[in-house]
Parts: structure tokens; sequence; C-alpha cells
């Protein structure tokens, strides 16, 4: 599997530590697209840790404003982030997703699951149709009325740690038949760490046959 950029290889290096599971789930993904899903999962892995990382929210707000200029930035064809080399000459909505950004802030505390599942709609929105345009899957309709909730929310439970959100989640996890295929196998990713969270209260990567299992399932899914 070859890196994006040599430039961005401490990000990459970063992710893969995180998301050990995707060394698996990568061998579904077409060689072509394997530098793009390695460079757009670290990138969202990068919005996900400012947001709902750490004890301390303010470095988090500070890389979300950055993150912010930064994507503006990629609009106009400029670039500072290494992750940029492969992402931001790309033709996706650069900046709808910087202005989604805007409501990560306020979903960092805990709060009622449907405030915050409603707060988080248009980035959901803004990264389902990042999607479709990195992975050249056409949006069907009704796609940019209904960008899928549940892994931002998923990614936050499991940054948290929270137990209860975890187990909800579960109970209404959307069937693994929408987006792309590396869309696909991501969410079949944070559902078994869900499970994990559920389970034990530590949200682990799932091991390597669960992880091959998952990964292909998620892949053939249509």
């Amino acid at each position: 599997m070859t890196a994006a950029t040599d430039d961005g290889a401490d990000f990459l290096a970063k992710w893969r530590r995180r998301w050990p599971e995707w060394r698996i789930g990568m061998a579904f993904v077409a060689p072509s697209e394997q530098a793009r899903v390695e460079a757009w999962f670290a990138l969202l892995d990068e919005f996900a840790d400012a947001a709902w990382g750490g004890a301390d929210p303010t470095p988090g707000l500070a890389k979300l404003a950055w993150w912010q200029e930064e994507l503006q930035g990629w609009a106009k064809g400029a670039r500072r982030h290494p992750l940029a080399t492969t992402l931001q000459r790309l033709d996706a909505p650069w900046q709808t997703l910087a202005l989604a950004l805007r409501v990560l802030p306020a979903t960092r505390e805990g709060g009622q699951a449907s405030d915050t599942a409603l707060q988080l709609r248009d980035l959901a929105r803004a990264i389902a149709a990042c999607e479709s345009r990195l992975f050249g899957v056409p949006a069907a309709a009704g796609d940019a009325d209904a960008g899928p909730v549940a892994p931002l929310l998923a990614a936050r439970a499991c940054l948290h740690g929270d137990r209860d959100q975890a187990v909800a989640l579960l109970a209404a996890w959307p069937a693994n038949t929408a987006g792309p295929r590396p869309r696909r196998i991501a969410n079949a990713m944070l559902a078994g760490r869900l499970r994990s969270l559920a389970r034990s209260g530590q949200a682990r990567p799932a091991r390597g046959p669960a992880a091959l299992w998952a990964s292909w399932r998620a892949a053939r899914a249509r």
C-alpha cells in the first residue's frame, strides 16, 4: 500500500496507528484509489480529533478554525496542509465542507443525542457530497438530503468512551448498502468499534478475522 505523499507521511502514519483495521480493509479498495482513501479518512480523523478529542477543548477549537480556512483555500486552488497534495486537486465541494465544520464546536459537550444529530446533519451531507466526488459514485436521488449522521456520532462516542451512546447507535445502525465502497468499509469498522465499546467500555479495533469479514461484506454490499 503506497502513501499518498511523502510530505503527508506523518499524518498518514498517525491515522494508520489509530485505524489498524484498514490494513485489511484496503485490500478491497482499488489500487488507484488507495492513496485517496487514506488521505480522505486521515482528514476526517483530524476533524474528529479536533472536535472531540482531548480533555482541553482549546487546541481543538483552534485546529477547527484553521481547517475552515484551509478548506476554503482548497476551493480557490491554494493549499498548505500535506494531505492537500492528494485531495485538493480533486473536484470536491471543499467550500461546503469548510462551512459545515462550523457546527462541530457545539457538539463537543454532552447533550441529547437527537440534538447532536441535528447539529451534525449539514456536516454529514457535506461529507457525503465530497465522497461522491472523490470516489466517483454519483449521488442517488435524495442523497443530498440524507447524509448519514450515524458515522459522525459513532466517532464522537468512541472518542468520548460513551458506552450508552454506542448501544443506542448500534440499535439503529444504518444498513451498510449506501455510499461508495470506501465509506461502506469505514462504516463497518466504526460499527465494530461501537460493538467493542458497548461490550467492554473501550472502542477497540476489530481483530484480523472479524475485520476481514466485515470489510468483505461491506465491499460487496449493494
